[in-house]
């Protein structure tokens, strides 16, 4: 065994292994705080959480003083993705409207079946549809081209509505995504 024999001089720790090897260990040199434990360095792992546990999220009638003191979790800042026709179908209120909008057949003004001819739809896939939804108030043209493009995204279909110039269905739709779809989507997440 090496005798051992630990000091501090001048502000140098310096160890003695043996009489004959010493290792000094400028403490000037370090930066400070580098002895001491650092949360930002030793990381905890975090388990998983489903539910959002931040106090907004909590109670609707929390104080606005004190959410803009406590931070909302990671959770709450994360944006809502790109919405798809399939999660803008599961609003019933905006469905009506596109329908509304979409299934009524004009010479002049562009309808579903331009929309479906875009995407793929060939000239019999577009006379079957309208023959199996004609006079049926339960099934749309509309609602079925939209079923079939499901996976596709609403900003694809703002597209369209720029494409034929359909203002009226692209406001509808631009506003269903900044105003109704983060809060629809928060609810599900």
């Amino acid at each position: 065994m090496y005798p051992c024999s630990d000091l501090y001089q001048n502000n140098t720790y310096v160890s003695n292994v043996s009489t004959v090897d010493a290792v000094t260990l400028h403490l000037s040199s370090m930066p400070s705080g580098y002895l001491s434990p650092s949360s930002d360095r030793i990381r905890q792992p975090v388990e998983d959480v489903e539910e959002c546990t931040c106090p907004a999220s909590i109670s609707p009638d929390y104080p606005k003083e004190l959410q803009l003191l406590n931070s909302p979790c990671e959770k709450c800042c994360y944006p809502a993705p790109p919405p798809k026709i399939s999660d803008l179908m599961n609003d019933k209120d905006l469905l009506d409207l596109l329908r509304l909008k979409l299934d009524p057949n004009h010479c002049t003004i562009k309808n579903w079946k331009n929309f479906a001819s875009r995407w793929g739809m060939s000239y019999d896939e577009l006379t079957l549809l309208e023959h199996r939804t004609q006079g049926s108030l339960s099934h749309s043209p509309t609602q079925e081209f939209l079923l079939r493009y499901n996976q596709k995204t609403v900003t694809e279909l703002t597209e369209l509505c720029r494409i034929y110039q359909r203002i009226d269905v692209l406001r509808l739709l631009q506003s269903w995504i900044e105003k109704d779809w983060p809060s629809r989507w928060q609810q599900t997440h």
